[in-house]
């Protein structure tokens, strides 16, 4: 019997989650399963943006941390 697989096992599969059994059969069932290759590419195309998507803070953010901390007499944390 073959196993479905869903998002979350694919997710598992892309950061390296699953025992090496599992991810053999997952290996072979994308081979055979075009709608869950194409599912598996969207995720990996959706990892990809989210990692080039900015993760620092913005001036104004910034700014009002800093203001929030002079008033609390905390400019030299």
């Amino acid at each position: 019997m073959t196993k479905s697989f869903t998002t979350s096992d694919l997710i598992r599969y892309i950061y390296q989650e699953m025992e090496e059994e599992e991810n053999d059969q997952l290996v072979q069932v994308l081979q055979d399963d075009q709608q869950l290759m194409q599912e598996y590419i969207d995720l990996l195309s959706t990892i990809e943006k989210l990692d080039i998507v900015l993760t620092e803070p913005s001036d104004s953010i910034i700014n009002a941390i800093k203001k929030k901390a002079r008033s609390k007499g905390l400019e030299r944390v």
